[in-house]
């Protein structure tokens, strides 16, 4: 066997246990992200448990939150007087259960922000990465059809894809994803530009690796770090926005229970039955802050330089 031949058996090699290797290194990485950081723990415990309660609790009580009860409206909740453990968060004007429109509309916000934050982050991440890479009259064209998106309002754009598409979840995350990529491509570009003239990247060109392969192996390994913190910011906009859309009728179509259709429909009971409004807006607040918790915690845990003294 040539020299030529053993070493690119030796490179082939190193490829596969790093492809192999990659995810176990990632996820134990951040799980020492997380205990670096209390403020990305707490809210990693809170987020974790509001996506187990609303994408597992309801399936196991039988929840859809559509099931109406007539006879059986405006309970209160159970602390209060009149309550009943049967609907411990009361019921609405049509006798639906609160909680399990709680759980089930808490589904539905955060599948939006993940699917999202997964469409926006991938177009952002591959076109930033173009961009910053290659730079010159790609660079160019990439980023004036991001200063497009950026320079189209966001309320004509929702307002154009629902007056053609229609209102649903699907066109909600389309709508959430196109105005966003470009958020993640500007600085996944800034990141890209700032690691391009490394030694690492030198280095890597001077063997003869091949751009996709530097890419993939030296250049989005790198960047990462603040693409992440970023996505966790976002999907936090990303509940708050499909909460207003949906408020506004825009977003996600009823019967469906959404957070934003529950405060839309419960405005007009809320000096009488307050709660309709109140625990929806409650439930937005916490997971708000959960991802806000973790996205900060993470943030300092990434960078030393953010870190307090004698922390």
């Amino acid at each position: 066997m040539s020299q030529n031949q053993s070493a690119a058996g030796i490179r082939d090699d190193d490829l596969a246990m790093t492809r192999t290797a990659w995810p176990a290194r990632a996820w134990s990485a951040l799980c020492s992200l997380l205990l670096q950081s209390p403020s990305a723990f707490i809210g990693a415990i809170i987020l974790a448990l509001i996506i187990f309660s609303c994408f597992v609790v309801p399936t196991l009580l039988g929840q859809d939150g559509e099931a109406t009860n007539l006879l059986n409206t405006f309970v209160p909740p159970v602390w209060q007087e009149g309550g009943s453990w049967s609907v411990p968060l009361g019921t609405d004007n049509l006798g639906r259960d609160v909680l399990g429109r709680i759980l089930v509309g808490g589904r539905v916000s955060i599948t939006v922000a993940l699917c999202a934050v997964a469409i926006a982050l991938t177009v952002g991440l591959v076109l930033g990465t173009l961009s910053g890479f290659y730079g010159g009259w790609v660079d160019s064209i990439i980023m004036r059809v991001g200063d497009l998106f950026l320079a189209y309002p966001f309320m004509l754009l929702t307002i154009s894809v629902i007056a053609l598409l229609g209102p649903s979840l699907t066109n909600l995350i389309i709508i959430l994803a196109l105005a966003d990529w470009v958020t993640y491509a500007r600085t996944v570009r800034g990141s890209v530009i700032a690691v391009r003239n490394k030694d690492y990247i030198r280095s890597a060109e001077a063997i003869g690796a091949r751009n996709r392969t530097i890419i993939r192996r030296h250049v989005v390994p790198n960047i990462l770090a603040p693409i992440l913190v970023l996505a966790t910011v976002r999907a936090a906009n990303y509940i708050i926005w499909e909460s207003g859309l949906s408020f506004l009728g825009m977003g996600v179509p009823p019967p469906t229970p959404t957070w934003g259709i529950m405060l839309a429909e419960g405005r007009n009971y809320i000096l009488n039955a307050w709660w309709l409004v109140t625990l929806p807006g409650l439930a937005i607040m916490f997971t708000i802050l959960s991802v806000n918790l973790l996205g900060d915690g993470l943030r300092d845990a990434m960078d030393p330089r953010l870190k307090r003294v004698g922390k």
